[in-house]
């Protein structure tokens, strides 16, 4: 590991406050100033600030062809977690913020998100598929513990017999397990665990307010020990930074239970782009070159591609080394596993008043 830039600003993943673009007008302060402007404590370390937002619809379909998910959720927007690669930030400049230190500083919390949802699932027309929580934002981000949403949400699913997915990075999803197990038992529910490096070190620069990838694994092993199906999903893959974690990655997580795995390369959009490359001059200011470079090496020369298809694993050399790789590691640990498809039917069953048959 390189040896981090004294400016990096510890339990931040991104390094700035970044403009967003659909603003006119914007304001920064300028270095000579600094040193002598009390407000720049404040402007780059900035604490948590929790709105409540009362948007009219939760559910969103997902358009991408990319995704393997037709409906998502986002009890949250904006999240405390902070990995800096995060595509999610670009979405927090339609809310008026910005993508850098705003993402993670200013989190929207829509507390009818239970509400929202079950008068989504009671409408007469709409037929059971599954919907993942955090399709954008992690619904076990540390504010969970205080609102408790996804909790209501997941009771909200048991209640109407709905399948759900979800998708973390901590372990408090483990607080729920008592819901999660009677989801299964009714097999309503698959938990896929985000693992992007055992590397202690580099996850709390990488990822500062997340779990660490031993309580991960531990969180994996501990719903697989409940017959409750978990992926992981190791993305993003970072060529030249994570990318030789992926075998190491892959059987960890295959030890502990896991069904299977998915992998994206990480893709530089919009705001990302130069808050990643800023952070990589903080803190390894040695190998940003050659990272940034073999990014590009994926995705034609740029940062990422806009291209459905290949944006979420890219294409040349350097993603197809790590496309071979994925495959051996899922020829070698997971052969013969699978996740399981979810029950749609049960969901009909509770409209027509059977569901107590089950």
């Amino acid at each position: 590991m390189s040896k981090s830039n004294p400016r990096h600003l510890k339990g931040r993943g991104a390094q700035s406050q970044v403009p967003n673009r659909f603003e006119a007008h914007t304001h920064e302060w300028l270095p000579e100033f600094l040193e002598h402007c009390s407000r720049e404590e404040e402007d780059l370390q900035p604490t948590t600030q929790v709105t409540r937002v009362f948007p009219k619809t939760i559910v969103n379909k997902v358009e991408s062809p990319d995704v393997r998910m037709p409906y998502s959720m986002n009890p949250y927007q904006g999240c405390e977690h902070g990995c800096v690669y995060c595509y999610a930030r670009n979405t927090h400049e339609y809310w008026g913020y910005g993508a850098g230190l705003d993402f993670e500083s200013k989190i929207l919390v829509k507390e009818r998100a239970p509400e929202l949802l079950e008068a989504f699932l009671r409408k007469p027309k709409w037929k059971a598929v599954p919907i993942v929580l955090s399709g954008n934002t992690d619904c076990y981000q540390p504010l969970e513990r205080k609102f408790r949403l996804t909790r209501a949400c997941l009771e909200v699913f048991l209640r109407y017999r709905h399948p759900v997915g979800i998708i973390t990075k901590n372990a408090l999803v483990l607080r729920d397990l008592d819901l999660l197990r009677e989801l299964h038992r009714h097999n309503l529910v698959a938990v896929h665990i985000s693992l992007t490096t055992l590397q202690e070190p580099l996850r709390g620069m990488l990822e500062p307010r997340t779990a660490s990838a031993a309580k991960r694994l531990k969180t994996i092993e501990a719903l697989s020990a409940e017959g409750i199906p978990v992926s992981a999903m190791l993305a993003p893959i970072i060529p030249g930074l994570n990318s030789h974690e992926l075998l190491d990655l892959a059987r960890a997580a295959s030890e502990r239970g896991a069904r299977s795995f998915a992998y994206t390369v990480v893709r530089l959009n919009g705001a990302i782009g130069p808050l990643f490359a800023q952070w990589l001059e903080r803190t390894m200011p040695d190998r940003a070159a050659r990272i940034l470079s073999q990014v590009r090496a994926c995705h034609g020369g740029n940062l990422h591609y806009s291209r459905f298809g290949v944006r979420i694993k890219g294409e040349g050399p350097v993603s197809e080394q790590i496309r071979q790789m994925a495959a051996l590691a899922r020829q070698r640990f997971f052969k013969d596993r699978a996740m399981p498809e979810l029950n749609t039917t049960q969901h009909a069953a509770w409209k027509t008043g059977q569901y107590a048959l089950f």
